[in-house]
């Protein structure tokens, strides 16, 4: 596909904005993203790839496009765009609301086939509560920000209309109706306890997830990001929802909302000492016993995105000491090297970091100072490619994981556009 008028005339403002170097970047992601990620399908909604793996993720293809929002003008063709990728994501979780990640034809491609009723359209199939309220998110976001609305059609209310069912039922999970096994594997690739996960309490208020949004295994299986972030959605599909006359699903994407808002005000953070300082941090993941894990995920939706999200501001005194606690020695996933320091993933090597996440940080930041930081920490450790990677060496920069990750490429784009005040309709 080409890049659209409307993309270039941003971009063209963004080359009168920043240094050379930082508009071919951009530029050149923004190219990759149009020329080899997106492909029109015949039914008229656009298959986004992540990257150098052949497969369509929720979640990663909706912060791909969340970028492009900013490119939106009214001409209605970034729009049209943005709503064939809902349209399409919306046909995938009419397949199968538990499946992450969806092949572009009906092919049966994947990591594994760990279902023996898999459907040829699913690439992997670990159910991600993230996965639904990306999908919602898209929708919605084009909606409110354009009012753009071809995308919100009958197939849209009736995959939305089943995510918020899927949403609703696993706040009282079925041990029984979804087991993941996945023999000869990393045990982050399978779930805990017979493929079942860890034993939990019921009707706590959270929704139950099997997987976190870099596709490894939750620990505990309440996801305090990915229930904060469809939270966030969900009270604003209820919205939505009401102003297309569909009563039923607002009332109960309303309910569901506050109900699962509630409970991660009431369940989710916990009291430490940061410094200083002694207060409420966020969990990452919990039981709904009183057991906690606390991590961080660089990938979204996490702790350190939850301002990105809607969540809550990036002056919010809970996220605050949060985000002190995830650059900190306490958290496991933050580690130090001879060049960066950043956060790490269980699926990547022990000494990486992922760039995803600087960006992340350049994003929620409350300093322009630190977003530019971000920026020039990226650009460090590209390997000379141009390219943002999926997890680089702290202490060797030209070793990395994943030639083209999309997603990482578009969000260091999202950070770009926020630093020269272009990313309003993104933000």
């Amino acid at each position: 596909m080409r890049v659209p008028l409307a993309v270039r005339n941003l971009l063209a403002e963004l080359e009168k904005r920043d240094t050379p170097e930082r508009f071919i970047r951009a530029t050149e992601a923004i190219e990759r993203l149009f020329e080899l990620a997106l492909k029109r399908l015949e039914d008229g909604t656009i298959f986004v790839s992540t990257g150098d793996i052949p497969a369509m993720w929720l979640r990663d293809s909706t912060w791909q496009l969340r970028p492009m929002l900013a490119a939106c003008d009214g001409t209605g063709e970034v729009e049209e765009i943005i709503g064939a990728v809902s349209r399409r994501q919306a046909e995938y979780v009419l397949i199968d609301p538990y499946a992450n990640a969806f092949n572009e034809a009906p092919n049966g491609h994947g990591w594994h086939k760990d279902f023996k009723d898999q459907n040829p359209w699913v690439f992997e199939r670990k159910y991600e509560l993230d996965s639904l309220a990306a999908f919602i998110d898209l929708a919605i976001r084009l909606y409110k920000v354009t009012d753009y609305q071809d995308h919100l059609d009958d197939r849209f209310w009736r995959a939305a209309t089943l995510a918020v069912g899927i949403i609703e039922t696993e706040l009282d999970h079925d041990r029984k109706s979804y087991r993941f096994v996945r023999r000869y594997a990393p045990r982050r690739d399978y779930l805990s306890h017979r493929g079942y996960g860890a034993p939990h309490a019921t009707k706590v208020g959270l929704s139950w997830s099997g997987f976190r949004p870099s596709d490894d295994a939750c620990v505990l299986p309440y996801l305090i990001p990915a229930n904060a972030h469809a939270s966030v959605v969900l009270i604003q599909l209820a919205e939505v929802a009401a102003n297309f006359g569909r009563a039923e699903l607002a009332a109960k994407a309303t309910a569901l909302g506050a109900t699962i808002g509630a409970a991660v005000h009431k369940h989710g953070t916990v009291v430490r000492e940061v410094g200083d300082i002694a207060g409420a941090i966020y969990a990452f993941e919990i039981d709904g016993h009183g057991g906690q894990i606390l991590t961080e995920d660089p990938n979204v939706p996490s702790l350190l995105s939850l301002p990105y999200l809607g969540w809550c501001s990036p002056d919010d005194p809970t996220y605050l000491l949060t985000r002190e606690w995830i650059f900190s020695r306490l958290n496991p996933r933050f580690i130090e090297g001879r060049f960066l320091a950043g956060l790490n993933s269980s699926h990547t090597p022990r000494r990486n970091i992922w760039p995803l996440a600087l960006a992340i940080q350049g994003l929620t930041a409350t300093e322009l100072e630190e977003s530019n930081r971000c920026l020039m920490l990226i650009e460090s450790t590209d390997a000379g490619t141009g390219r943002v990677h999926e997890s680089v060496n702290v202490d060797n920069p030209a070793k990395f994981t994943r030639g083209w990750f999309s997603w990482a490429d578009l969000t260091y784009v999202h950070l770009v556009l926020k630093v020269n005040g272009l990313s309003a309709k993104a933000d």
